[in-house]
């Protein structure tokens, strides 16, 4: 830090003040003990939302030698589902990845499957199953795009595309759904076909 720079505190995250983690840590024992059949990963997410950001599961000491103070950082659930912080740093970290090192500059096309209500359940409970559907959606789509391509005479056409999977509604209920991000025109050895109308 340079001389005369005003010092910043780090303002602890207090996820015990917070209306989820209240409501959580008041009902989750009884909810749990009613709720049959309920996946163990379910279970655990939600078990573990509760140390998230807590000292009294774990901390890291940390020293910055330009200011010389310390400071207990809690340590995260590293949930994947749930927890709004830890989903939050997961999202902004592969956004971030995906934008500086994987992603080329070009347009791109979002595809959404989802499934009815029923079959949501089947693939909650089954995770290759709903990998399974996941590729094979992939497949018919990139399939679809190369074979539009190579009507208009490109050979050899190539995409690609990345897929994420949102398990939970905004009213927490099951929503398995998966969004794709694919290459809005394919790539004809190693150039972006131009633009062209639907």
């Amino acid at each position: 830090m340079a001389p005369g720079t005003p010092a910043h505190r780090r303002t602890r995250r207090q996820p015990e003040l917070g209306a989820l983690h209240r409501i959580l840590r008041e009902h989750l024992a009884t909810f749990l003990a009613r709720a049959d059949g309920l996946p163990h990963f379910v279970r655990r997410e939600l078990q573990r939302f509760l140390t998230c950001g807590m000292l009294a599961f774990g901390f890291a000491r940390v020293y910055c030698a330009g200011c010389k103070r310390e400071e207990l950082v809690a340590f995260s659930c590293k949930g994947r589902g749930f927890c709004p912080s830890c989903g939050g740093r997961r999202m902004a970290d592969l956004a971030a990845h995906l934008v500086d090192e994987v992603l080329p500059h070009v347009p791109y096309r979002q595809w959404v499957l989802t499934f009815p209500h029923r079959i949501r359940f089947l693939l909650a409970y089954e995770p290759q199953l709903c990998a399974s559907a996941r590729r094979i959606f992939v497949r018919v789509v990139l399939g679809w795009r190369r074979r539009r391509a190579e009507g208009e005479g490109h050979e050899y056409p190539r995409s690609g595309a990345v897929v994420f999977v949102q398990r939970f509604g905004g009213a927490l209920n099951l929503n398995d759904r998966s969004w794709y991000l694919a290459l809005q025109w394919p790539v004809i050895r190693g150039t972006m076909l131009p633009a062209r109308p639907n």
